[in-house]
């Protein structure tokens, strides 16, 4: 009689998990769920692949980034999808090249609210050409109309040198204005160079760009 107390406690767990049930998911929401799950993936991988830089073939000298084979038929299919979704022509590849620049010679991320110069010499080219593009990838609105320069306009000292100053507010010599805020980036395109694109280029022929300071 003293046991029967203790032994009615030890037996009340064993009722209590002989009626939990496991539930099995339907075969068929598992399919559907993966194929959900995949489609997502899938959808939002390609999003991002045409909304950025292609991430296959690029040729990076100092902070200017180039893809030697977009504007060629031996452009891969992220390429193909970019220009596409962007609408951009690319040089063909006996037309030139191309370079993007979205950080500064330091590896310092390109900022609106900083001062910048760009110099002092480029690559051997018929005609180069600098561009200033905002966060979003569009000609930037400017108080003197300006977004770019030539090597055929571009102030030069006597010894053949350049420098572009960037910076939101008016600077002596030659001057682009940056957006009001925000990053941006600066292309540099170069028409016609002399042997095949993207051979002979050195880190030392393109120029540096320097950032000055930020703040007002």
């Amino acid at each position: 009689m003293t046991n029967a107390p203790a032994a009615a406690p030890m037996r009340a767990p064993m009722t209590m998990l002989s009626t939990v049930s496991v539930r099995r998911v339907p075969t068929a929401i598992l399919v559907v769920y993966a194929l959900l799950l995949a489609l997502a993936l899938g959808l939002g991988t390609a999003y991002r692949a045409i909304n950025g830089n292609p991430p296959f073939g690029s040729l990076r000298l100092g902070p200017w980034q180039s893809w030697p084979k977009l504007g060629s038929p031996e452009a891969d299919p992220y390429m193909r999808a970019i220009l596409a979704h962007r609408g951009d022509v690319p040089l063909a590849t006996g037309e030139g090249l191309g370079f993007l620049a979205g950080q500064d010679s330091d590896g310092r991320p390109l900022d609106s609210a900083c001062t910048y110069t760009i110099g002092t010499t480029a690559p051997v080219a018929r005609l180069w050409t600098v561009t200033l593009y905002d966060g979003e990838g569009r000609l930037p609105a400017t108080e003197l109309g300006r977004r770019s320069f030539t090597s055929a306009e571009v102030l030069r000292d006597s010894q053949d040198r350049f420098t572009i100053a960037l910076s939101r507010s008016l600077q002596p010599g030659n001057w682009l204005q940056l957006p009001a805020n925000g990053p941006f980036t600066i292309s540099l395109r170069l028409y016609d160079p002399p042997g095949a694109a993207a051979t002979n280029l050195e880190e030392s022929d393109f120029p540096a760009i320097q950032r000055l300071g930020c703040g007002a």
